[in-house]
């Protein structure tokens, strides 16, 4: 093996016990201090600090902080006064006897690298090589790799076989925005990033693949926000011959065994609770409910169908009881109400249970006798008790809404707790939904799903609202961690289903031509999900964005200072391409 010039040890490597031996060193200049003519240099690698001393005021004359220097000399031991405990190497410092200047910081730091974490992200992702050295940062990257490298023994051990599915795919109908590539070949044509590796997926299965897996890269043109980028990895897998209830059983393997081995957090136990979409919805007020928050959506509408109060007329009323807090101020309960404002509610009404039995708040002169009764006997509200009411005249809105104040109340109320990673299975969602802002009906969550009934629900039912598919998501702590669905492999079906939200067969298999030809090859029955590798590590780590756990992520806007795109390319590439770019004067 050729000897290393440049690095004979890592800085971790130096302890007590190679005091006096002879030792090359090599990494970037954290510090120097002068110390009434013995220097201090600390130097950093990606392992540790080592303290390193000088009685030579010329040798560290003219370093800059992040210079990466090698660094020759003996190892010997601190007096025991000056031991350094927040450092692995804290009882021993090099006394150097030779400096080389391996590569000179030329510039001034745009941020000091040891609390790089403190600057604005901005600054910290148009420096982003910067902001790695900082050991919190690259630990993130660290345990990426940790995770990856233990989800890949994982899925071998569980006989899947990796795959790896194509970047330039073709663009699809459905599902969010698309990334598109103009081909140079094929021009006035466009390739798409895969959003999913959805449609390979089940060709692999077609093609025999009977467990499949990647780490896949999906793309999607969606606006940033802290659980979203622009690009992000998942797990992929599918399997060919399963029942639902075996893909989620792998499902939970995986989450369990992930979280207990890198998290010290308390993670629910095996098997999580399986909760109905029509559940999700009543109870927690979305799809994605966050289980360490005791409090609970009740619905009232039926209590108060001949309310005189007028917003609570015709209208779908959820309930929200918290225990013992009557006697907040009056300023906490206005911020609530200016909570409800900011996300688009009217108002919200609310009432305190009083001691002697009748209630205090502005909507209590609107009740009868009887709403009175019946919301104390229904409700379970005791003294001191509060009330809050949500009501609009579309349930999924009153529901989305009552879930947003049932968040913002847990935590006002400081009823979440941060040490628990609380698991559960949300499943049996519906097919479709309908879009009443613009008419029509949408797939609610994965268009190649089979209905619980098959290709015999979109008869059985009168209204498609009805049919319920198998389809599920993994949700943690009210992320979404997971989606996944049993495919529907029968392709009358299929078109069916896209018939409803406004495709003809024609189109859907000019569309998906692929599977509309491999499926009638004989293709076996198979489900899958996706774990999403950001948001696991985003969990772990506590952090507050996936930008944090990805290497070099994009802004917040979706752009990338460091490497300055999205960017205009030349006159000979867009000519190259067939493109002619307009853009409009107000863009």
């Amino acid at each position: 093996m050729k000897e290393n010039i440049y690095r004979t040890h890592h800085c971790i490597d130096i302890d007590k016990k190679m005091v006096g031996k002879r030792v090359i060193v090599s990494g970037w200049i954290e510090n120097i201090r002068d110390h009434g003519g013995v220097l201090f240099l600390d130097l950093r690698d990606n392992t540790e600090t080592l303290q390193t001393v000088s009685n030579d005021d010329s040798l560290f004359v003219g370093l800059a902080k992040e210079s990466v220097v090698k660094l020759t000399g003996t190892i010997r031991e601190r007096s025991k006064d000056t031991y350094n405990v927040r450092l692995k190497t804290g009882e021993v410092e090099m006394l150097v006897e030779h400096l080389e200047v391996l590569s000179p910081s030329l510039h001034e730091l745009p941020f000091n690298i040891m609390t790089s974490k403190e600057a604005s992200e901005e600054l910290r992702l148009k420096y982003r090589y910067l902001d790695l050295r900082n050991e919190k940062v690259r630990d993130n990257f660290k345990l990426r790799s940790d995770v990856l490298h233990f989800l890949r023994n994982k899925m071998y051990d569980l006989g899947f076989m990796e795959v790896q599915t194509p970047i330039l795919t073709a663009s699809s109908p459905e599902g969010a925005r698309d990334f598109v590539v103009p081909s140079r070949n094929f021009k006035g044509k466009f390739y798409a990033l895969p959003q999913a590796p959805q449609i390979y997926k089940e060709l692999l299965m077609v093609g025999g693949v009977e467990k499949y897996f990647q780490i896949a890269p999906c793309f999607r043109d969606e606006d940033a926000r802290a659980d979203r980028t622009l690009e992000f990895y998942q797990l992929d897998f599918e399997m060919s011959y399963v029942t639902e209830e075996e893909v989620l059983e792998i499902g939970e393997e995986i989450f369990y065994d992930t979280f207990k081995k890198f998290s010290n957090k308390i993670v629910s136990p095996r098997p999580f609770r399986r909760i109905s979409y029509h559940e999700a919805m009543e109870t927690y007020g979305t799809d994605k409910p966050d289980l360490r928050n005791p409090l609970l959506i009740q619905d009232v509408s039926e209590i108060l169908k001949d309310t005189t109060f007028g917003p609570f007329k015709k209208s779908y009323i959820k309930a929200i009881v918290v225990s013992n807090i009557g006697d907040k101020s009056n300023s906490w309960f206005n911020e609530i109400v200016e909570y409800a404002s900011s996300i688009g509610m009217p108002g919200i009404g609310y009432l305190t249970l009083m001691s002697d039995g009748s209630f205090k708040g502005p909507i209590d002169k609107f009740l009868s006798e009887k709403e009175r009764d019946d919301l104390v006997k229904n409700t379970g509200i005791t003294n001191n008790g509060v009330i809050f009411f949500i009501a609009n005249k579309r349930l999924l809105t009153a529901q989305k809404q009552a879930g947003q104040i049932r968040s913002e109340l847990g935590r006002k109320l400081d009823l979440i707790d941060n040490n628990r990673l609380e698991l559960c299975i949300v499943k049996d969602f519906p097919m479709f939904l309908y879009d009443d802002e613009h008419r029509k009906y949408e797939f609610c969550h994965n268009p190649f799903s089979l209905p619980h009934g098959g290709i015999s629900d979109y008869d059985k039912y009168e209204d498609v609202l009805d049919i319920l598919a198998y389809q599920y998501d993994f949700v943690c702590n009210g992320n979404e961690m997971a989606s996944g669905a049993i495919r529907n492999h029968d392709l009358d079906s299929l078109a069916k289903g896209f018939s409803v939200v406004g495709y003809t067969r024609e189109e859907v298999e000019e569309k998906f031509s692929s599977i509309f030809t491999a499926f009638k090859y004989g293709c076996p029955p198979h489900g899958g999900m996706a774990p999403g590798i950001d948001r696991i590590l985003m969990l772990i780590k506590d952090e507050p964005n996936l930008r944090e756990v990805q290497a070099f992520p994009t802004n917040a806007s979706g752009a990338d200072n460091m490497m300055g795109s999205p960017s205009i390319l030349t006159k000979t590439q867009l000519k190259e391409l067939g493109i002619k770019v307009e853009v409009k004067k107000d863009e």
